[in-house]
């Protein structure tokens, strides 16, 4: 047997591929961290250009525009990584923007550069604060130096507010304010707890003398900027989110309420550049791309509108108007049960929300829930101001569980031309348990309104008004408790001193609700001089209103101004689209006065279209058609109407005056007399159809 030399286990192997790369790796790693550090780093100190960047940024935090002070702060602490007021100075321009988090690192940087922690012991409260951290901040806050406590009282009330305690946040803001009467910040944020405890009057004088201290805060320039669009209405409130602006062009909350407020005011182009701007400033911008979302859903893009509130995450869409957009767009969609889940919560926590019902309403009928759909409608049908829309849901509802009977009672209600008095929604418990809750909280004027309510439900309204009426005295900055003083006082049919109520809650907050309620009081009072003049100041702040372009498009026609009519008509129109079968109805009528009557054809054909039921809506067709010279097809449409409607004066003119046109049998002329001889005539009409028959 022969022997071999035994192989060593070991061998020596040329570095491999993998091996090359690996090192190749670590070195480029290497260089890379290298680079960094001499890009990132300052090529040296400099000291005096660290300090130079902290007062540059202290004055530009004291001029109100946080943004220019944070790149001024960041530049310091580049120049000077050791300073510690650089890095302090960062963190009060970060916390002006509200970034928490940041400002919370740049104290620890400030601490470990030499500051005491005692020493910022106010601001990291704030910072804590704006995370969300409420308790730590109330902590954190009560270790503030003497010299800062002033601004630990302001956080510690914005924390206790924050955690539903209220009048202790108010002892701790009044605290602030007594011991720092001439300190706008303190006044402004006053002014917010005043807002959010609902005393609006207290909130409008805190943000007036938060302004008068100091003209250039840019807080206290947009929350002025809030109460007068609330107290006045949107084009007044624009000049004072531009001053905002002014003092810092990149300030979120500004560009946020300033786009916002152009958007309702119709002006798009610029809401969306304002939206633009404030994504720019904070990327991701959860409140930009939700304007952005409502911009792209009145334009019709309903695809771009679901992306955008996709885009801006769970914070705007758990929000009530994220909630109610995104249910509208998700029923565009078809998506059912994805809009029910949003609106079902949305419903629970409004049940006063009649657009939120509606909607809901909607997604419950096209998923076979006829009877949930009827129930969620019934608060709002048995109000006698019920509107057509939600009248015509209900009554699909009864047609899908086979009650003819209620259905047809339904539509004949939504084809009425007119409604009737607003009423109040039902109390859902009885009269004993809801004064029991009041009893439980007497200092709460919101346990009062559903006993309130259920009061006049109950036909007590002499009940209601002394609890109402004891509710104001109570809060005389509430414009809620006004309104409803002013609501028990119509139910009692007293408009005048109604319409009193309504102007103290409209002089906090000249809102559609507060504006259209002082207009049907004045109406009502006979007033309707005053009444005129509440409705053009509302649509001079508020250019683009739906309701109120309606109102005065109705009133212009009624006075014979035809050309003023097809003006505010047409912008409704452009607001509200063409699928609104009274609104095309009342720009026949508008066409057919300004003797455009092929334009007045059209309209009445499209919404006849819509609501072929409707007497109205077959009027202002028939009447289109006799002015565009159809005479014989007209007073088909015409004779539908007043079938539908016998007791209403103006259809029965029109029909008149066909007839007396026609003048071909001696029936038609006897139909005419006969109409013309109801006492409901006004004397015009009647004049102007007997003219037409001589």
């Amino acid at each position: 047997m022969t022997s071999s030399r035994k192989r060593s286990r070991t061998v020596r192997r040329k570095p491999g591929l993998r091996r090359l790369i690996v090192i190749g790796a670590a070195i480029g790693a290497f260089a890379l961290v290298l680079a960094a550090w001499f890009t990132l780093a300052p090529a040296r100190l400099d000291p005096a250009a660290a300090q130079q960047g902290v007062e540059r940024s202290g004055k530009l935090l004291d001029a109100g525009n946080a943004s220019a002070a944070s790149e001024q702060a960041l530049a310091a602490v580049r120049a000077d990584p050791g300073n510690a007021q650089a890095h302090l100075t960062l963190s009060r321009a970060m916390l002006a923007l509200d970034d928490g988090v940041g400002a919370e690192a740049e104290l620890k940087r400030a601490v470990d550069a030499g500051y005491k922690t005692k020493q910022v012991a106010h601001l990291r409260a704030h910072a804590l604060l704006l995370q969300g951290q409420e308790e730590k901040a109330i902590a954190e806050a009560g270790k503030a130096d003497p010299q800062s406590r002033v601004y630990a009282s302001r956080v510690r009330a914005r924390a206790l507010a924050a955690l539903g305690k209220l009048p202790d946040a108010f002892a701790a803001i009044d605290q602030a304010v007594r011991a720092a009467p001439r300190d706008a910040a303190a006044w402004t944020d006053l002014a917010r707890l005043k807002l959010t405890a609902g005393d609006v009057r207290g909130a409008i004088q805190a943000s007036e003398q938060a302004v008068k201290l100091d003209a250039g805060n840019t807080d206290a320039l947009v929350l002025r900027g809030e109460m007068v669009r609330s107290q006045f209405g949107l084009i007044a409130a624009l000049p004072w989110f531009e001053a905002a602006l002014k003092r810092d062009p990149n300030d979120h909350e500004a560009l946020i309420e300033y786009a916002a407020t152009l958007g309702d005011a119709g002006r798009t182009r610029d809401s969306l550049a304002a939206t633009r701007r404030a994504l720019a400033a904070r990327p991701g911008s959860a409140q930009a791309l939700y304007l952005q979302a409502v911009i792209a859903a009145r334009a019709g893009n309903g695809d771009l509108a679901r992306g955008l509130i996709e885009r801006a995450g769970g914070g705007i869409r758990s929000v009530p108007a994220g909630l109610l957009l995104g249910g509208a767009l998700d029923i565009e969609a078809a998506d059912y049960e994805q809009a029910m889940e949003k609106l079902k919560p949305l419903v629970a926590n409004q049940p006063m929300n009649i657009t939120a019902r509606r909607l809901l309403a909607v997604a419950l009928l096209r998923t076979d829930s006829a009877r949930n759909a009827i129930d969620l409608l019934r608060p709002v049908i048995a109000r006698s101001d019920a509107d057509s829309y939600s009248l015509t849901l209900a009554a699909r509802g009864f047609e899908r569980i086979g009650d003819r009977t209620a259905a047809a009672q339904l539509l004949d209600r939504a084809a009425w031309p007119t409604r009737g008095d607003a009423g109040v929604f039902a109390a859902d418990d009885s009269t004993g348990v809801l004064a029991a809750d009041a009893a439980q909280r007497p200092g709460d004027p919101t346990a009062l309104i559903p006993l309130i309510r259920a009061l006049i439900g109950q036909g007590d309204k002499a009940g209601a008004l002394a609890k109402a009426q004891d509710v104001a005295t109570r809060n005389p900055g509430v414009p809620a408790a006004h309104l409803l003083v002013g609501d028990t006082l119509m139910l009692m049919n007293r408009p005048a001193d109604a319409a009193d109520a309504y102007r103290r809650a409209a002089a906090m907050r000249f809102d559609e609700s507060a504006m259209l309620r002082l207009v049907e009081a004045l109406e009502y009072a006979n007033h309707r001089p005053d009444a005129a003049n509440v409705l053009a100041l509302f649509l001079s702040q508020n250019p683009v209103n739906a309701t109120a372009l309606r109102v005065s498009g109705r009133w212009q026609l009624a006075a014979g101004d035809y050309e003023a009519a097809i003006d505010t008509l047409e912008l409704l129109r452009g607001r509200i689209g063409d699928g609104d079968a009274a609104l095309n109805a009342d720009l026949a009528l508008a066409y057919s006065g300004a003797e455009e009557f092929e334009a007045a054809e059209d309209f009445g054909e499209a919404a006849y279209a819509l609501a072929p039921a409707n007497p109205v809506v077959a009027d202002a067709y028939g009447w289109a058609l006799y002015r565009n010279g159809d005479a014989q097809a007209a007073v088909e449409l015409l004779q539908k109407a007043v079938v539908l409607a016998p007791r209403h004066a103006g259809l029965r003119w029109h029909l008149a005056q066909v007839y007396a046109d026609l003048n071909r049998k001696p029936e038609a002329r006897a139909q005419a007399q006969a109409a013309l001889a109801d006492p409901a005539f006004t004397e015009r009409a009647a004049a102007t159809a007997m003219a037409a028959q001589s």
